[in-house]
């Protein structure tokens, strides 16, 4: 059942509409504090470029054998032809990029001291982008779905910009019209702008923000209520919560389920989401039900916390951890 399930991600088709950044590293050592002020001196031994944010979720697509199409924005800067360089590297088609003038290319850079982050830096605007940008990047999911039989369409929302109300609505109304499963990892500013999606997966902070609601995550109940109210706005066919060390509820029209955290050594939580959504829309897409859907996702977020830095999945070690779950 489950090596099936593994087997048939190799036939996927998957579009990703999200804010794509790139994830910089800089790798050193610290030896002493500065004389200047009480912040550690990193020699840097090691600097490294990676795609992150949407980009990010499009690597572990890839890395699950799933064929991923981005549709995405940078800037016309030289960050943005890093970012080119960086999909065309590993092997993914830039077709669904545009290059807006005057835009940052989003970038995170960060300093990392003896495997452990010391500091984040962010260059990024999260200003909208316009109304004529936001129909070149329907015009792109368009072909896509003209040109490719799409299995499932992701939104990864970082609050970059990219994503707006119109862009939202054309690409929920044209999947509907082929029958296309929709899957929203949200944030703050679109939280519920989407309506009738398949699946619909915050985290415990997304869900209180845009619910503007607080309550216990340990009390099955109040987190019961406030994923009711969440359904009650959005009408979502699924909703999958993310917990961190509680582990994951997940409810259908029909069920709900918390699902608990494996015991890992977390190294760097960076990318766990995006690595969450990826298998969890990949096992949907194949005709997983939800739970068994978020129960593998659940396990890959682990996976990944165990190393350093903006990492995807390994499909073998993802699929070896849930067979020893199965059996």
């Amino acid at each position: 059942m489950i090596s099936q399930l593994f087997d048939s991600f190799d036939k996927l088709n998957i579009v990703i509409i999200g804010d794509v950044m790139i994830d910089a590293y800089l790798w050193g050592k610290v030896d002493r504090i500065s004389p200047e002020a009480p912040v550690p001196i990193v020699s840097v031994t090691k600097k490294e470029h990676r795609l992150g944010g949407a980009a990010n979720v499009v690597l572990n697509l890839q890395a699950l054998g799933a064929t991923p199409f981005i549709c995405a924005l940078v800037g016309d800067d030289a960050e943005g032809e890093v970012f080119i360089q960086l999909l065309k590297k590993a092997k993914i088609s830039d077709k669904g990029i545009i290059k807006i003038k005057g835009r940052p290319t989003t970038i995170k850079t960060r300093v990392i001291g003896h495997n452990q982050q010391i500091l984040r830096i962010d260059e990024e605007t999260e200003e909208e982008i316009s109304s004529a940008q936001s129909q070149i990047v329907i015009q792109n999911v368009s072909c896509f779905l003209a040109e490719h039989k799409i299995d499932a369409i992701i939104f990864e929302d970082y609050d970059k910009g990219l994503i707006t109300q119109a862009l939202i609505d054309e690409v929920i109304k044209q999947a509907k019209q082929k029958n296309i499963p929709v899957i929203v990892d949200p944030k703050k500013r679109n939280f519920l702008s989407y309506k009738e999606v398949d699946l619909f997966k915050p985290n415990l902070k997304e869900l209180k923000e845009g619910l503007k609601l607080d309550f216990d995550a340990h009390n099955h109940q109040q987190l019961q209520a406030a994923v009711a109210k969440l359904q009650s706005k959005i009408s979502a066919k699924n909703v999958m919560v993310t917990l961190s060390e509680l582990g994951v509820y997940a409810a259908s029209d029909t069920n709900e389920k918390l699902i608990p955290a494996h015991i890992r050594t977390v190294a760097d939580v960076s990318g766990a989401g995006d690595t969450v959504i990826s298998v969890t829309a990949v096992c949907l897409a194949a005709g997983a039900d939800i739970f068994t859907a978020a129960q593998i996702g659940n396990l890959a977020g682990g996976l990944v916390c165990e190393k350093v830095g903006v990492v995807p999945i390994n499909k073998m070690q993802l699929l070896t951890e849930a067979l020893r779950l199965e059996s």
